[in-house]
């Protein structure tokens, strides 16, 4: 002991020390691990709780989320103590710790105010389809900080629920019904009154089409090269898109077997030839951009 310079009396008060210390590590990591444990099956039986009772799948994720980490938070607490720590200083290092994370993490504790008013406002829920951000798609998850999207290419889309909870939202789902204003163009010497004749039959003979307010057909605008009709009409979320594709497709068919035309923009040229003389290439369309090309013989600088 003495070639080491520890004395007797020094050896003592370090095997005292390892005798009131260990069983205090002993005893943290059998309650960490222990705790760990007992958080897991508190947490699947939490799960299942959940899934056995009708409660809003937006509720559950969050509380579930937040009931999970919070009783990490109590486990790492009770751990710390039962190494010696004591709680007067414990408390006084959390706030101490406390302010540096929260100075350092504001956005994660914007994201988590964020989800709190998600929580309570509802402004969608899981299986909505949403547009917010920049990003379309249908509300997989909302936990605590982020919210999932699955896009319509099933991409999965996390947007922070700071961002979210701020900025607008479009919520797809929210209404029962939806309505569609499908423009389609028709040309300046087509006859309006039966293009707008045969939209209107084409939409009232579909199924899905709610017929309370009634569909309707109005010239919207007069363009560059078309007249706009404006095809307005209600349809439930189930039939909307069916409806609107159908129709799309429908009414260039049946337009044009009434001999009714879609116009699109069209360029007329003329070339001049060496003679001033005016050819003109082609003329058609509404929409004209003349394009004049003036030929003549170049001067290769021979004599």
């Amino acid at each position: 002991m003495e070639k080491l310079g520890l004395t007797e009396e020094n050896w003592q008060q370090f095997l005292e020390w390892v005798w009131d210390f260990v069983p205090g590590v002993v005893s943290a990591i059998l309650i960490f691990f222990v705790g760990i444990w007992i958080i897991n099956m508190f947490s699947k039986g939490l799960r299942k709780f959940f899934q056995k009772k009708d409660y809003d799948e937006t509720l559950e994720s969050f509380l579930y989320d937040l009931i999970n980490i919070g009783l990490k938070i109590l486990l790492i607490i009770l751990v710390i103590t039962q190494l010696g720590v004591q709680s007067s200083s414990l408390v006084a290092i959390l706030g101490a710790a406390g302010l540096a994370v929260g100075l350092a993490l504001q956005g994660s504790l914007s994201n988590f105010a964020g989800g709190v008013l998600i929580l309570f406002f509802k402004p969608f829920k899981i299986g909505d389809f949403i547009e917010a951000q920049g990003v379309s798609g249908t509300v997989k998850e909302i936990s605590i900080f982020k919210t999932k999207l699955n896009t319509f290419g099933n991409q999965l889309a996390i947007i922070p629920n700071g961002k979210l909870s701020n900025e607008n939202i479009i919520n797809y789902s929210a209404e029962s019904t939806r309505r569609n204003n499908l423009e389609i163009g028709i040309s300046y010497t087509s006859n309006i009154k039966e293009a707008k004749s045969i939209l209107l039959d084409l939409i009232n003979n579909q199924e899905g089409v709610i017929q309370d307010p009634a569909p309707e057909v109005v010239v919207s605008k007069l363009g560059d090269s078309a007249v706009t009709l404006s095809l307005r009409y209600w349809a439930s979320l189930d039939d909307y898109w069916r409806i609107h594709f159908y129709t799309v497709e429908e009414s260039k068919k049946r337009l044009e077997d009434k001999g009714i035309s879609l116009p699109f923009p069209q360029r007329e040229v003329h070339v001049y030839n060496k003679d001033g003389q005016n050819t003109k290439k082609s003329a058609f369309g509404a929409d004209k951009t003349t394009v004049d090309i003036n030929t003549k013989e170049e001067n290769d600088g021979k004599q």
